[in-house]
């Protein structure tokens, strides 16, 4: 996966163009493969690419057409957020980044700045985005007429908000400060943040920056152009309002000076082409002609024999309207002003040490996988190689209402099992969309394949008492059906359990399905999308107590897991002491199981025994066990029983409402699990494209 880097500016014209320009610079210098990438662009940008998106493809000559480096416009998002469908917004924004990590070793983040009219909403959106891309962070404001308390003020509270989130701030950079209060700035700011000097980063105001060109003045003034188009690349670094006679303004004319005068004042024109072609007097960046007023023909005329003119352009409002517009007029660092790129480049050169920022960046230890990308995953997964899936309860609504975003998203092949005239009515009655072409119907009572499966079942079990007349009957219930399916190879996997037991839907798998080779006992895992990562949490369905070797299969398999859904395994075994400080039968059965789960799979990383609190909690391991690889970090946690692990994923997922993701079955020879009779529609999609990838990984494993 990529590493990214994500630029939040908590408002528009903070300097993102800047700070983009000096952060690539320092990036490119450690690898070419970068990309561009912001989530959500203003709906102009279609047509008139985005600035700081054209800025830095066409300087830095990066290997990206435009059309990959953004997601949605604003209107897009503004659609999805009216229709309530914000998880939407989210998805879409994750496909497009991924798309991008898979191709580029580094993706170069940039977060909206300002289109939405409620910018707490937009504000929300970047720090959602960041947590579910597992991007650092860095945050970006204008110190331009604010004091130190009220930059303090907006950079905690920024800060907080995504520090909450489990986003690491790794700068945060204050723009446009008079260079006079640079130094008290960052050291107050260091005090009243409580952060160390190198995480902060104030730059100067800079005249060259913040002039813009009389390209800048024409579009956005809507100006007339009269003369010197081909000097538009000229700044204005002062506007100045001629109202005096000639001899009086001349004295005060200044390098790159605009000036402003009615469009009838012919005198002040003509002596200003003249001054600024003078040895003389400076150079002028050129003149507005305001109120609507143009030269008379025969200046026009004098003015059409002149060489070169600097550039005058014409306006209809008045001089002081049009001064106060002048003020407005936004400096903009484009491909065309190569005099503000290298100001820009020298400026953050100069004041960001960037082997700083890459120490910070660099130090950052994934927490993991987020709950919004591990979710997005799993449907990614599922839908690249589609599995078959048998739903035994397929008259259940929930089960239904599944299968409709289960078809639509292309996420798995699906066979229903019942009566297909009741399961058809009851879509109809439901006003459910699910498309019922596209899966199969199966009623078990009248399936061609009833007598194969009957005698299969029957030679399968006949050892334990099975007759036959026994296994026909046991055919006739849906799961004993769906599993014998998944069994002769009719079905990838099945998943069972809204309307039904886990008795129910595990039994006929340990009689049919069986355990895979090598593994001593069938276990099951949760994964718990907290608000900032996914843990995985293992056995808390399955079994009561089990031993110690048992334990170390269930670590052992729950570390595989993980793995199979991009997730990091650092297994952490839990029990009510940590390392060498407690005795007793408990603790001494953990002991003896990570023992021997480390002997067997010495690739893994794996500590035990630990307390929860040590397992995932960076500041409790410090102390505890500072020297441990897993501990504060550990992504997989394996419960000692099943009282335990139970309890606690409850507790968890009820306290913190968090989404629990399970039970995930694992070590049955085929994939099957089971649902929770209180399972939403979400759930039953998780855990059918989980069932899905557990059958891809299968398939694979059969042809190697």
């Amino acid at each position: 996966m990529a590493r990214s880097l994500y630029l939040v500016p908590l408002e528009r014209h903070a300097g993102t163009s800047l700070l983009s320009l000096g952060i690539l610079d320092y990036v490119l210098r450690k690898t070419r493969c970068v990309a561009i990438f912001r989530p959500v662009i203003r709906d102009e940008a279609i047509t008139r690419p985005d600035k700081t998106i054209d800025l830095l493809l066409g300087h830095f000559r990066l290997d990206q057409v435009y059309g990959e480096t953004y997601a949605l416009t604003a209107s897009a998002t503004d659609a999805l957020l009216a229709h309530n469908r914000y998880d939407e917004i989210l998805n879409r924004i994750i496909a497009a980044y991924q798309r991008l990590a898979g191709r580029y070793d580094f993706v170069y983040c940039m977060g909206s700045d300002g289109h939405h009219d409620a910018p707490q909403f937009e504000f929300n959106l970047n720090v959602e985005i960041a947590r579910s891309l597992d991007s650092p962070v860095i945050l970006l404001t204008s110190g331009q007429g604010r004091s130190d308390e009220e930059l303090a003020g907006i950079l905690r509270q920024a800060h907080d908000a995504f520090r909450a989130r489990g986003c690491p701030v790794v700068a945060l950079v204050v723009n446009k400060v008079e260079p006079e209060r640079l130094d008290t700035l960052r050291a107050s700011l260091a005090r009243d943040l409580s952060l160390p000097p190198d995480q902060l980063v104030v730059l100067p105001t800079d005249v060259v920056l913040g002039s813009p060109t009389v390209r800048e003045v024409v579009e956005q003034l809507n100006a007339e152009v009269l003369y010197g188009r081909e000097q538009f690349d000229r700044q204005a670094r002062r506007v100045m309002i001629v109202a005096m006679q000639m001899e009086h303004y001349l004295e005060r004319l200044s390098d790159h000076a605009l000036l402003v005068t009615p469009g009838d004042r012919g005198d002040v024109l003509l002596s200003a082409v003249l001054a600024h072609h003078s040895a003389n007097y400076p150079s002028l960046a050129g003149i507005v002609l305001t109120a609507g007023q143009r030269p008379s023909a025969a200046l026009m005329r004098l003015l059409d024999g002149v060489g070169e003119i600097p550039p005058v352009i014409a306006v209809t409002s008045d001089t002081y309207e049009t001064a106060t517009e002048l003020f407005r007029v936004k400096s903009y660092i484009t491909t065309d002003t190569p005099v503000k790129i290298e100001a820009g480049l020298q400026l953050c050169a100069r004041y960001i040490d960037g082997a700083a920022l890459e120490q910070r960046y660099g130090t950052i230890e994934p927490r993991g996988v987020s709950p919004r990308l591990f979710l997005f995953n799993l449907t990614r997964q599922a839908r690249a190689n589609r599995r078959r899936i048998v739903l035994p309860e397929g008259n259940e609504e929930r089960i239904l209402r599944a299968g409709d975003i289960l078809v639509r998203e292309g996420i798995a092949d699906l066979i229903l099992l019942g009566n297909p005239q009741e399961i058809r009515a009851m879509v109809s009655r439901l006003g459910i969309d699910l498309d019922l072409d596209q899966v199969e119907i199966i009623d078990p009572a009248t399936s061609p394949r009833f007598d194969a499966y009957a005698d299969e079942l029957y030679h399968l079990r006949r050892h334990r008492g099975m007759t036959r007349d026994l296994a026909r009957d046991l055919m006739l219930d849906v799961s004993y059906y769906g599993t014998m399916m998944v069994h002769m190879g009719d079905a990838d996997g099945m998943v069972s359990g809204a309307a039904h037991t886990t008795a129910h839907t595990i039994r006929p798998a340990l009689q049919i399905i069986k355990t895979r080779p090598g593994i001593s006992i069938v276990s099951s895992v949760f994964f718990m999308c907290l608000e900032d990562r996914v843990l995985v949490y293992g056995d808390c369905a399955i079994n009561p107590r089990p031993t110690a070797e048992q334990l170390a299969d269930i670590a052992i398999a729950s570390a595989d897991t993980a793995k199979l859904f991009g997730i990091e395994p650092r297994v952490a075994m839990l029990s009510y002491s940590t390392g060498e400080s407690g005795e007793g039968e408990e603790v001494e059965r953990v002991r003896k199981a990570t023992q021997l789960a480390r002997a067997r799979r010495p690739d893994l990383l794996l500590e035990g025994p630990l307390q929860y609190d040590a397992a995932v909690d960076e500041t409790v391991a410090r102390t505890k066990m500072p020297a441990s690889r897993v501990a504060g970090r550990a992504t997989v946690l394996i419960f000692p029983d099943l009282n335990t692990g139970n309890n606690t994923y409850k507790a968890v997922q009820r306290e913190t409402g968090s989404i629990a993701v399970g039970p995930v079955l694992q070590g049955l020879n085929k994939p099957v699990n089971d649902l929770s009779r209180g399972c939403s529609v979400e759930d039953i999609v998780n855990t059918v494209a989980i069932t899905a990838i557990q059958a891809q990984e299968m398939l694979e494993l059969t042809e190697a």
